[in-house]
């Protein structure tokens, strides 16, 4: 299988496009101060913004795709691939899968992972940061799940009880009718 995680070309090789976008757009080139991405506006208005976001990343992602050459299934991954963008493309809603964290499993996530727990920029008012971004990050969360059970997508919450292996076990299990046969099965 090979694999296409979104967050990591979205933070990485989507720069180039972020810029010329905001230039584009009449906007200097450079991110905006993490105070006014992370402090000053309300939650509210950080998921807004995200969720407007999205439709011009996922043509980036839609391109990344169409340049990527593998001879076996390809699993995208990654929270800006929205299911009113992914159903459109599929012959079945069956090909995608919503995961989502239960808000005790980030709660949970927050206590034992130290990347969790910050913004990773230096703001004026980290406590009030990342107090944003975690209801943001909820808001779009609910937004997910909505979309995805208006579309018919099954919606798997990540709640701690199953470890690593057994979510993936649920994961190949929902797609396995998509997987070639392995040789032995």
């Amino acid at each position: 299988m090979t694999a296409y995680h979104y967050d990591y070309q979205d933070g990485r090789a989507h720069n180039d496009r972020r810029v010329a976008r905001r230039l584009a757009l009449g906007e200097p080139p450079e991110e905006p101060h993490p105070d006014a991405v992370w402090v000053d506006p309300t939650p509210e208005e950080m998921a807004a913004r995200t969720l407007a976001d999205f439709p011009v990343r996922f043509e980036w992602v839609l391109d990344d795709l169409r340049a990527l050459v593998s001879g076996q299934p390809v699993l995208a991954e990654g929270w800006g691939l929205r299911p009113e963008f992914v159903t459109p493309i599929l012959d079945s809603p069956r090909r995608m899968l919503v995961m989502v964290p239960t808000d005790e499993f980030r709660e949970h996530q927050l206590r034992v992972l130290p990347r969790a727990g910050t913004t990773g920029h230096r703001v004026s008012d980290p406590v009030r940061a990342q107090r944003n971004r975690l209801e943001r990050d909820r808001l779009v969360t609910e937004d997910a799940v909505h979309a995805a059970t208006r579309l018919g997508i099954r919606v798997l919450e990540v709640d701690g009880t199953r470890d690593a292996d057994a979510v993936a076990d649920v994961v190949a299990d929902h797609f396995e009718p998509y997987l070639p046969v392995r040789p032995g099965t």
